[in-house]
């Protein structure tokens, strides 16, 4: 296709494409070839005579467009750590609750106690401190964690996935040139983008991670608020299971209620109880130690650990999946990453949450080695004398607001999913201005209470329930620990050896808990495995038929010259427009009006859908036709002065001419998640924004007119008439432009139907039907537009798939 042949595009855009990825590629492309932001204005105007070399500057896809990560300090960053400890630490931070009684069977010895004391101080250590704080946080994906940012993070440096052609250009690439990177780096990379198997194991694992935290997202509010308020029987003993049950569906509804208030509102009311509590366990743990037996401290020597393994064997190894409750909730730390910032969720572990759990087993160790039948109730039993009641109430507080760090992390791993089209776009909220991160999905609210209140009635046992949540944490870690090896390899290009001496280490701990866990299937973690399962054949289904969506959509991804040309070289009026000879060749008629046709890509190389076939149904088009596309970018709102891009269309001639179009526009919106765009008013702000593009235009090309002219004598002499000239032809394209306005604005809509192609074998047709009735069951519909109905025109063509 050579340049004159359609709409003016950033061909410097168009070349960074990977041919199997797509993406705005930033560190392989050289400075001076990046493109400018807008200048600060409401519209750039492009003149008749302008080079292809500017489409690059009109700002059409350019670095605001693209997700910037949020850093904060000072006071902002100590807020955050404080909600961040109102929701991420309420689920780890009550484990002493349960973790010496879902690892003993029986009294311990002291040896045994100081081995399990040593495995739980150094496998949080390990694990959570080392491995996910002072690691795994820094694998994020512009600000977002998770299994699947992970992932995400992967596809930005390598080619592994197909993108969605409509988004493409507003993804950031980071793939460096193959010279620059190691050459372990370079072979592990090659070899992952050439082989088929290998990418689809990585969109697999990416996929099962977010599915087992999302089963976690169902789990945990039955477990910990089940637990909660069967710690009441502590001081009734004759509660039923029937009250424990009623009660503990109430109190989850009202929390899934809670949640339309955001999480600014929900951490902010909840970070005071997990303060307490945590506070709390501190001071026991303190107060254990110095009246019971402080020589337990030895258990910080790994000595001890590794003694308990090797005296107990089996029994020891099998106890690991009581310990690992330790650290359930870990994985929320990660997946509420988007919500609250690395360095907020470091600081609130390292200077809070970490010294206040080490201490409160360690308390209770303390305490247990002088009080050896304890473990059964660890921490009431080492409530200190006249706390029981206040820490009675605070636990139980502590052990609702737990489930909301799974909550927050289902609603930020969903997010993730939608944006790489593997899940319908359903409504996301953003909860606040300042923190963009914090989000709130209504439907998926929904979805987990009525899960968790099925659940917690079916089970009503939370020794179950620990057995399918232990099962699904730990695997969960390991998928992570994975990926993030691939991403210290491609991504952070460390050495080969720091990279596989580091997963040997973590994998085999992972590895060990992991082989534990996995004794307690059948004893309720399979119910995670199979909500897991369906979750990611959800997932896979989704973005199976998105693919075979875009691959049909093909067809209609052309430059607008492709389709249209004019008869008259010299003419820019719609009357000498016709189809082009693979099109058929005929003439096109206009109607007066404004048309303006809703553009899904928004980009400059290509054709919206919706006018391709107004187009070819109708053989006609509007006397001003406007390209107009919305593009909303992770921000609360947009200035004014940087919102609105406008430029103008072009096509081909028989002489391979570019010809301007002096009545057809394109009209990008740029609005953050509070701007209202799309209001009965609508054409209104169209016709502004068109007409300010004009008036600019004019005064640009009045300008460059009025500096040529003076160059000789002559020149002088007709310069005193030629801005006139100009500002008459400005004139009368104002004067047109209101003329359409006044005649009539219409929206035209598209609405793509698919059908499956004849011959289709039956179980790519049985995937397709899913598909296509998941697809008709979630997509936006037309009433929902807040336009006049009288002026809404939808068009409507199908495709084969």
């Amino acid at each position: 296709m050579t340049e004159a042949a359609g709409v003016q595009c950033d061909a410097d855009a168009i070349r960074r494409m990977s041919t199997t990825g797509g993406g705005v590629y930033a560190r392989q492309r050289p400075a001076s070839s990046r493109p400018p932001s807008i200048s600060r204005g409401s519209t750039k105007s492009k003149g008749f005579d302008d080079d292809d070399d500017d489409d690059g500057k009109d700002g059409y896809v350019n670095d605001r467009d693209l997700k910037q990560k949020q850093t904060f300090k000072g006071w902002y960053l100590l807020w955050l750590a404080y909600q961040s400890t109102g929701v991420i630490y309420g689920d780890i931070g009550t484990s002493p609750l349960y973790v010496y009684s879902s690892t003993f069977v029986s009294d311990p010895t002291y040896d045994d106690l100081l081995g399990v004391l040593s495995l739980i101080i150094w496998t949080i250590t390990l694990m959570v401190t080392v491995k996910y704080v002072l690691i795994v946080l820094n694998a994020d994906d512009e600000g977002e964690g998770g299994t699947f940012a992970l992932y995400s993070l992967l596809s930005r440096s390598a080619n592994i996935i197909k993108r969605n052609p409509l988004e493409e250009a507003t993804v950031k690439m980071e793939r460096v040139l193959s010279a620059d990177l190691p050459f372990a780096s370079k072979s592990t990379r090659n070899f992952i983008e050439r082989s088929r198997i290998v990418k689809f194991l990585l969109k697999v694992t990416g996929v099962f991670g977010v599915s087992l935290v999302m089963s976690d997202g169902i789990l945990t509010p039955a477990q910990s608020v089940l637990g909660a308020i069967q710690g009441l029987k502590a001081v009734k003993q004759d509660i039923t299971s029937a009250t424990i049950v009623g009660v503990s569906c109430a109190i989850l509804t009202l929390l899934f209620l809670m949640q339309p208030f955001g999480t600014t509102k929900i951490a902010s009311s909840f970070a005071p109880i997990v303060i307490i509590w945590l506070l709390l366990n501190l001071a026991f743990g303190i107060y254990n130690l110095i009246v019971h037996d402080s020589s337990v401290l030895k258990a910080f020597s790994p000595y001890f650990a590794g003694w308990y393994l090797v005296r107990n064997k089996t029994d020891g190894w099998s106890s690991l999946g009581g310990i690992l409750l330790a650290f359930t909730g870990v994985e929320a730390l990660f997946a509420d990453l988007g919500a609250f910032t690395r360095p907020a969720i470091q600081l609130s572990w390292l200077c809070f949450a970490w010294p206040c759990l080490l201490l409160a087993y360690i308390g209770q160790a303390a305490y247990i080695s002088r009080n050896r039948d304890a473990w059964s109730n660890p921490f009431f039993n080492s409530v200190p004398p006249g706390m029981f009641y206040p820490s009675l109430v605070i636990a139980i507080l502590a052990a609702i607001v737990a489930s909301q760090a799974m909550i927050t992390a289902v609603f930020q791993l969903l997010s993730q999913i939608m944006k790489l089209s593997y899940f319908p776009q359903i409504k996301l909220v953003h909860t606040s201005k300042i923190f963009r991160g914090q989000i709130y999905i209504p439907s998926a609210n929904w979805l987990m209470m009525v899960g968790t209140i099925i659940v917690t009635a079916v089970y009503n046992n939370t020794t179950k329930l620990g057995h399918a949540y232990g099962f699904c944490v730990i695997l969960v870690t390991f998928l992570t620990t994975t990926m993030v090896a691939l991403v210290a390899l491609i991504v952070w290009r460390l050495h080969l050896i720091v990279v596989i001496t580091g997963y040997l280490v973590f994998a085999a701990l992972d590895g060990l808990y992991l082989s534990s866990s996995a004794t307690k299937i059948p004893d309720g973690a399979w119910f995670t495995l199979v909500l897991a399962f369906v979750l990611s054949s959800i997932f896979i289904l989704w973005r199976f038929g998105k693919e075979q969506q875009w691959r049909a959509e093909a067809s209609d991804r052309f430059p607008l010259g492709h389709m249209l040309t004019s008869r008259d070289e010299t003419s820019k009026d719609l009357q000498s427009l016709c189809f082009t000879a693979p099109f058929g060749g005929s003439s096109i008629s206009s109607i007066n009006g404004i048309g303006i046709f809703f553009d899904k890509a928004g980009a400059q190389s290509t054709t919206p859908t919706v006018f391709i076939h107004f187009l070819q149904k109708l053989h006609t088009t509007c006397e001003v036709g406007i390209f107009f596309h919305l593009r909303p970018l992770p921000i609360p709102s947009v200035p004014i002065e940087e919102r609105y891009s406008v430029t103008r269309c072009f096509i081909s001639t028989p002489g391979e001419k570019k010809l301007p179009m002096q009545s057809w526009f394109r009209l990008v919106i740029r609005h953050g998640y509070t701007d209202v765009v799309v209001t009965r008013d609508l054409g209104v702000l169209v016709f502004d924004q068109i007409r300010n593009f004009i008036i600019r235009e004019g005064a640009e090309k009045g300008g460059k007119n009025a500096a040529s002219a003076s160059t000789t004598e002559a020149a002088q002499r007709h310069n005193s008439i030629k801005p006139s000239f100009e500002q008459m032809h400005v004139s009368e394209k104002l004067a047109n432009l209101q003329r359409a306005y006044e005649s009539q604005v219409v929206y035209v809509v598209g609405k793509e139907q698919m059908r499956i192609s004849e011959g289709t074998p039956l179980f790519r047709r049985i995937a397709l039907n899913a598909f296509l009735w998941l697809r008709d069951n979630t997509r936006s519909k037309v009433q929902a537009l807040n336009l006049a109905v009288d002026k809404l025109i939808e068009v409507g063509f199908v495709k084969e798939v």
